[in-house]
């Protein structure tokens, strides 16, 4: 033992042993030791005696594994510092226990006698005055001099401690530089907070870029997630991100295009030049419309592109967002509610000539090709339609209807084609698409055909065959790809004599015709029908009610029914509105309706003429539905074909009725 080193010994045991409160020592000293006595720490510990078993030890590293990586390469810096000097450089936890210690053979030897070693805890409550123990309760870089260490373990050594604070000022660790008291240097403290400052930089500056990392992915994901496409540019035009669906929809490698300019990646197609002005611009783009072109491939697209500034007002770029025009329509109409809801499961009836237009339907739906649905009105073509749509390869397209007849002359145009911004006085801005653009790749049942003007139906002919549409005041075609089911409750064949409708046209929708059944020829339905439509409203009204009286079901059977099924609904429907109580009596029935059955009430021998005629009427119906040619089905009835004429024309049996084509 050196003099000096005895001269401090004798200063320790003089101030421990000793209760003179005449000694110059710091009031933070002072107060430490007053706390030392209060834990019970021994003042004579030769060595620290809480040192953590090798697997702890490991654990403990593991939790604090961001804050070792960072401060183990400065700890190293420091020590090239003091290395020869006997000192070593720590690193502890936040609450004392040491993680690293790193230091040469001389250092090591030193402060192994007091087993300041990795593993060992040196907090105040365990070891007293030192500063380490000190610097966790202070919150500030601390020295502790000889014989101001509590124990005498420590006596003869010097450390430098001061806290290490992450982010949110919170402390998690402490950097330590501990060794001989006479060598110690008056920079030393400096050197601690220097590493520190070091440190809870490195530490800030990995948060930020994990940080930064982590908003980037979030960033990444929620674009990925985004079925728009969006591409992103800096403010001379270079692509710096463009997601997965902006990629699939411009026909580009992303690994390839970023850092390319925009322009040059979508080449010089004419049809582009309107996008990139767009995007170029610094003005706030909504929904526009615009056609892109590559691989000789054209997409429609509504842009929407805002400019990206920072929070100097500088131009830092572009956000481009793409939705494809198919996709855009295929929302509308779900949210409109154009879609098919019947299919052919749904649509029942035991009658022959129901059957028959069932068969057909799903013969037609197994095609391409267009159907016409001819029929009176109420006798259900739209369901048909509905029916045909969902059983097809268009089924989860869209399904768009519209009635011809519904819609005034002067606007007709616009509802089938569409029209451009400023095509007519209060017209939308941004212009509107029509129903074939909105039903491209899917189904649009044109309703009520026969009631479509003259000039149009060119139009629509036009459409069948170019298959494209150019808007009202529009300047370019746009390519659709549509499947038609028109309907009609009119005898076309005689519209077309009379000039009022195409014959071309009527030749292009009637590939496949289907002769729906008024509800009087269906007599064997009326009632499965009536308890379908029973059950339905009484379950959406709430009320049990649980059948028809006899009587009821006789009028159902005897009635002729002008208004078909969607007549027989609204009766049913009233009737259970109406109804008190759990069977449906003749009281709840129409007025008329029970008129007109009476009053048709005819003599026996009337009555079975009628049967007879009804029967003779509904089989030639049937013959002819099955048959393809007139000869076929005189054959098969057992008359002549002549004779088959007469009868048609007696019970006024068209032609157009069944095949157009029909020979």
């Amino acid at each position: 033992m050196t003099k000096s080193s005895e001269h401090m010994l004798s200063l320790w045991k003089q101030m421990r042993l000793s209760h003179d409160q005449e000694w110059k020592v710091r009031e933070k000293i002072r107060a430490s030791w007053a706390r030392s006595m209060e834990y019970g720490v021994s003042p004579f510990l030769k060595m620290n005696r809480q040192v953590l078993p090798p697997e702890k030890l490991a654990l403990k590293i593991e939790e604090n594994r961001e804050l070792v990586e960072v401060a183990l390469p400065i700890i190293k810096n420091l020590f090239e510092v003091v290395k020869g000097s006997g000192f070593v450089v720590a690193l502890a936890d936040r609450e004392g226990t040491l993680l690293v210690v790193v230091g040469d053979e001389e250092g090591i030897e030193f402060t192994r006698k007091a087993n300041f070693v990795e593993g060992a805890r040196w907090s105040e409550d365990v070891m007293g005055t030192n500063a380490i123990g000190l610097s966790l309760v202070e919150g500030k870089p601390v020295q502790v001099y000889g014989y101001e260490h509590f124990c005498i373990c420590a006596y003869n050594s010097t450390c430098s401690a001061a806290p290490i604070r992450n982010a949110e000022g919170k402390i998690i660790g402490v950097l330590d530089i501990t060794g001989p008291f006479e060598k110690v240097h008056h920079h030393t403290l400096g050197m601690v907070v220097a590493g520190v400052s070091a440190i809870e930089n490195q530490m800030a500056l990995k948060k930020a870029l994990r940080e930064n990392l982590l908003a980037n992915q979030y960033k990444t994901y929620i674009m990925e997630s985004i079925r728009d496409g969006i591409v992103t540019t800096d403010n001379l035009g270079y692509i710096t991100h463009l997601n997965r669906s902006a990629a699939r929809l411009l026909h580009l490698d992303r690994e390839k295009v970023i850092g390319q300019n925009l322009a040059q990646v979508l080449g010089d197609e004419e049809s582009n030049y309107y996008f990139i002005n767009l995007v170029r611009s610094k003005k706030i783009i909504t929904d526009t419309v615009v056609n892109l072109t590559r691989n000789h491939e054209t997409v429609r697209c509504t842009v929407s592109c805002s400019p990206l500034i920072d929070q100097d007002g500088q131009d830092m770029g572009r956000v481009v967002v793409l939705q494809e025009i198919k996709r855009v329509n295929r929302l509308v109409n779900r949210l409109v509610g154009s879609r098919a809801r019947v299919h052919f499961s749904e649509l029942f009836g035991k009658e022959d000539c129901f059957k028959e237009a069932l068969r057909i339907g799903r013969a037609a739906a197994a095609s391409d090709c267009n159907v016409l649905l001819l029929g009176e009105s109420g006798t259900g073509k739209d369901l048909f339609a509905q029916a045909i749509h969902n059983a097809s390869v268009r089924a989860e397209q869209p399904f768009v209807a519209i009635n011809c007849g519904a819609i005034p002359r002067d606007l007709i145009a616009s509802e089938l084609f569409g029209y451009d911004e400023g095509a007519f006085t209060g017209a939308k801005k941004g212009g509107n698409p029509g129903k074939f653009e909105l039903a491209d790749q899917g189904t649009i049942f044109l309703d009520e055909i026969g009631e479509m003007p003259v000039d149009l139906q060119a139009a629509l002919l036009r459409v069948l065959e170019e298959r494209q549409v150019m808007r009202v005041g529009g300047r370019e075609y746009i390519p659709v790809n549509v499947r038609i089911i028109a309907a009609t409750n009119k005898d076309l064949a005689l519209e077309v004599e009379k000039g009022n409708f195409r014959r071309d046209l009527f030749y292009r929708l009637s590939v496949i015709v289907i002769q729906l059944p008024p509800l009087r020829e269906r007599k064997a339905d009326i009632r499965e029908l009536a308890t379908h439509f029973l059950k339905r409203i009484s379950g959406r009204l709430g009320k049990d009610v649980e059948g028809f009286a006899p009587e009821v079901l006789d009028l159902f059977l005897n009635y002729h029914w002008p208004g078909n099924i969607r007549e027989l609904q609204n009766v049913v429907e009233r009737a259970v509105n109406l109804a008190t109580g759990p069977v449906i009596t003749t009281d709840l029935l129409p007025p008329g309706l029970i008129e007109s059955v009476t009053s048709r009430k005819t003599s026996p021998a009337k009555k079975e003429a009628a049967l007879i005629k009804s029967a003779e009427e509904q089989a030639i119906r049937s013959c002819l539905a099955r048959f393809r040619s007139k000869t076929e089905a005189a054959r098969h009835l057992g008359i002549s074909r002549s004779t088959l004429y007469r009868k048609m024309k007696e019970y006024g049996i068209k032609d157009v009725d069944f095949n157009p084509l029909l020979i």
